[in-house]
């Protein structure tokens, strides 16, 4: 069932450089997904989200919850936010200060009028799903940052919306504390079943949380899938930049391979299959860093030679090694054990043709 759809949104803010905030998005989220809406400061992704609660106007589209517009360019419908059945939550958790956790909680149904009986039953539910069911006399001065966040969210659920809108709900809280609540939201979510969309540019948070990713680039949806589709298959070079994949190298199949003036050795069965230039990524964990003089490498390995390690980061379990391959600087994350190389080494690159991802006029062709 569609929850919700926003067809060909458009958000502009007028100015001597008008900016396109939204561009033409088009997209549906179906009851009990959550999608998240992934990319970074200055994509569009927040302002995404208010259009969808009402708290930015958009000059063209619709937004329809449930099959009935809640907005509609055309027809100058605008249905303001109160009346739109959702839940949000926001990054500053904007708790009522001199209200106890209980009265939060209650709010947003004593504005739509439910009994003091029914609200007090239903705050203790939510309070009770968010395990802060013994913080409700409390006001919120007296709570920590991950408790303040798990009440905001209880009270966005309350009124059991149609959509709960998250607006970077655990950008505030410190790693450890991110790490344990995005597991909990994430059980929360299963339990319920909201539908839900989730703003982020955490793509760790966006992976474990979603039902779906969209990355999101100048106001469009770039690429809108799976975790498992956009994390193995970034459909442009966009995607794969932002998802961290700093390694790119511009290779050219005229008189063999090369990447520069760097010839590639090894297994380019995959390289064979195109023709024309192509730009090659690799992730960091999948490159091998090994002595200029190492053994000759097994089968489905591609192998630059002639580099020097620039530097090299110690970093807990592992190491990262800054490499310079001509004009290019490549990087490494290796498990760290055994004798290592180090700065200023000549050494070898080394990568399996498999983890290879190409791109031809910033789109993937193979990956």
């Amino acid at each position: 069932m569609q929850e919700l759809k926003i067809e060909r949104l458009v958000k502009r803010y007028p100015g001597r450089d008008q900016v396109i905030a939204v561009n033409h998005v088009d997209v549906e989220v179906q009851a009990g997904e959550m999608l998240v809406l992934l990319g970074p400061s200055g994509c569009g992704k927040t302002t995404l989200l208010r259009c969808v609660a009402g708290l930015e106007d958009a000059q063209e589209g619709r937004i329809l919850l449930e099959g009935q517009p809640v907005f509609d360019a055309s027809s100058g419908m605008n249905q303001p936010t109160h009346l739109r059945d959702i839940g949000m939550v926001f990054q500053n958790y904007s708790l009522w200060p001199h209200m106890t956790v209980q009265a939060n909680v209650e709010y947003p149904l004593r504005a739509r009028g439910a009994k003091a009986d029914d609200r007090a039953r239903r705050a203790a539910e939510v309070l009770e799903v968010v395990q802060c069911a013994h913080l409700s006399d409390r006001i919120p001065a007296m709570l920590s940052g991950g408790q303040q966040q798990r009440i905001a969210l209880a009270r966005a659920l309350a009124p059991r919306p149609k959509v709960m809108l998250l607006d970077e709900p655990l950008s505030n809280l410190d790693a450890l504390l991110r790490v344990e609540l995005r597991a909990h939201l994430r059980a929360i979510h299963r339990e319920l079943g909201f539908t839900g969309i989730y703003v982020t540019h955490d793509q760790i948070e966006a992976f474990n949380l979603g039902t779906r990713v969209a990355v999101m680039n100048a106001g469009r949806i770039e690429q809108l899938g799976s975790a498992s589709q956009v994390y193995e298959r970034p459909a442009t070079e966009y995607v794969a930049r932002f998802l961290g994949i700093r390694n790119s190298l511009a290779i050219d199949p005229q008189g063999g391979w090369h990447a520069g003036p760097t010839p590639l050795a090894g297994d380019l069965g995959r390289l064979d299959q195109h023709q024309g230039p192509m730009q090659l990524y690799v992730r960091p964990p999948s490159v091998s860093v090994l002595p200029a003089d190492a053994p000759a490498p097994g089968p489905g390995q591609i192998v630059l030679s002639g580099a020097r390690v620039k530097d090299v980061l110690y970093a807990g379990g592992e190491i990262d090694f800054v490499v310079e391959l001509g004009q290019a600087t490549l990087y490494a994350t290796m498990r760290v054990g055994g004798a290592a190389p180090r700065a200023s080494d000549p050494v070898r690159i080394q990568f399996a043709s498999s983890d290879a991802l190409l791109y031809r006029n910033g789109q993937l062709i193979d990956g």
